[in-house]
């Protein structure tokens, strides 16, 4: 870009964020908890909360976009330091919401310091590596990034809200595309299959799959070896890996019963099928599920929305909405829905393999990926696939902290992609 030249916008990107705002305002008014419906603009209602905090975005949106560019770098160690106080300062400060420590009262508002701590998170990981000299490669430089990751998340976990920490494990795509090995990847989908397999699997089973398993790999492993005339693989680390998979799979039993809370073993235990409670624990899957189906091809009136009208499905306006979209305008919404989302992720890896510059390049990905977790894991719990784990769905869920945060989010990229032409350090 040249002087005097104007910063060239991702157009594709704002429209679609702008369909999902209007389509997330008009799910929440129809799901609101409401006897019956008053104008948008009523503020006393969610809609109309809504519609307010969707004006405050427009005006985040001019001041990110108006704001120098480089100033996102040369501050963003002191935005991940500010955000880290404001989620501490929560065990001291905070209000108390469903059982989680998370929000600041702010009069008949509250602020959520977690949905902000996103987009400091991933500046801060941005301008670690791209420091020079610094690689994933390097022991000391990968625990430093898994620290700067880690720390919120664990602020996050304590509040307690793992639900919101999980979605920290987002980075690790920008990690990945910056040199991480595929192995830390591999290792954590590991973990995951032989943790949910202790679960609902004989643990006899288990223990013969890894042996199995990993004879296979050392003899695969031998044979290409000798054929390329290398030094045979050690026997010793793969006896170390067979017995570090059993000893971590007997541990599972351990975790799952003193670490995780009633309410998360029972939505893991409800999505693994060893407890039936569609009265209980289960409701809210189950309703939202009846809710979906309920729509159709392409939805019921408002008024024959049984589901979202009587109520049936709790926090339907928030975690929930997209039963909502699903009983209102049937698998037409859904699918356009998700579609949206998946071009939103489609332009954001674009933008990103754009950057000229890896700064803006590893923002995008934490960017990308943070987006993609939020809209797996939230459809997933509510189509019964994930355990349901309090994940809003972006820009549609309602909620001010999350609707602002989610925008800081995608337009501070979407400002640095537009002068990429420029933008230098």
């Amino acid at each position: 870009m040249g002087i005097g030249d104007k910063p060239k916008y991702d157009l594709a990107s704002i429209l679609i964020y702008t369909a999902l705002v209007f389509i997330g305002l008009i799910s929440v008014y129809s799901a609101a908890p409401v006897i019956e419906y008053t104008s948008i603009t009523d503020i006393n209602e969610v809609y109309g909360k809504q519609l307010l905090f969707i004006g405050v975005c427009a005006i985040l949106i001019i001041v990110i976009l108006a704001i120098e560019v480089k100033f996102y770098e040369r501050f963003a160690g002191l935005i991940y330091v500010i955000s880290i106080l404001s989620l501490a300062g929560l065990f001291v400060f905070g209000k108390e919401v469903n059982g989680a420590t998370s929000w600041y009262p702010l009069g008949p508002f509250t602020f959520q310091p977690s949905e902000f701590a996103k987009f400091a998170t991933a500046l801060a990981v941005a301008k670690f590596l791209s420091q020079l000299n610094v690689s994933l490669k390097n022991v000391r430089d990968f625990m430093i990034i898994s620290g700067i990751i880690a720390l919120p998340a664990l602020l996050i976990t304590l509040q307690p809200d793992p639900g919101s920490a999980l979605i920290y494990t987002a980075f690790f795509f920008a990690l990945q595309r910056e040199g991480l090995s595929l192995w830390y990847l591999t290792l954590g989908l590991i973990a995951l299959v032989l943790f949910f397999s202790a679960l609902v699997i004989n643990i006899g089973w288990i223990i013969l799959a890894i042996l199995v398993s990993i004879t296979g790999i050392y003899l695969l492993s031998r044979k290409r070896k000798h054929k390329k005339h290398l030094a045979k693989p050690r026997v010793y680390l793969f006896v170390i890996a067979a017995l570090t998979c059993i000893a971590y799979t007997f541990s599972t039993s351990y975790i799952f019963n003193n670490l995780l809370e009633d309410r998360h073993r029972n939505r893991i235990n409800i999505v693994l099928g060893k407890v039936q409670d569609d009265a209980g624990i289960g409701y809210n899957i189950n309703q939202s599920m009846i809710a979906i189906g309920n729509g159709g091809w392409t939805g019921k009136p408002l008024q024959e929305a049984t589901q979202t009208r009587g109520g049936y499905v709790p926090e339907q306006h928030t975690d929930f909405i997209f039963s909502a979209i699903g009983e209102v305008s049937g698998l037409v919404g859904t699918s356009t829905t998700i579609i949206l989302f998946m071009l939103l992720l489609y332009r954001l890896i674009i933008m990103a393999e754009r950057q000229r510059n890896q700064f803006a390049r590893v923002y995008g990905y934490g960017v990308a990926g943070i987006f993609f977790l939020h809209f797996f894991v939230n459809i997933g719990m509510v189509i019964g696939l994930l355990p349901t784990v309090g994940i809003p769905l972006p820009f549609m869920s309602y909620g001010g902290s999350g609707l602002m945060g989610f925008t800081i989010l995608l337009f501070l990229f979407i400002k640095l992609d537009a002068h990429r032409m420029s933008y230098d350090h």
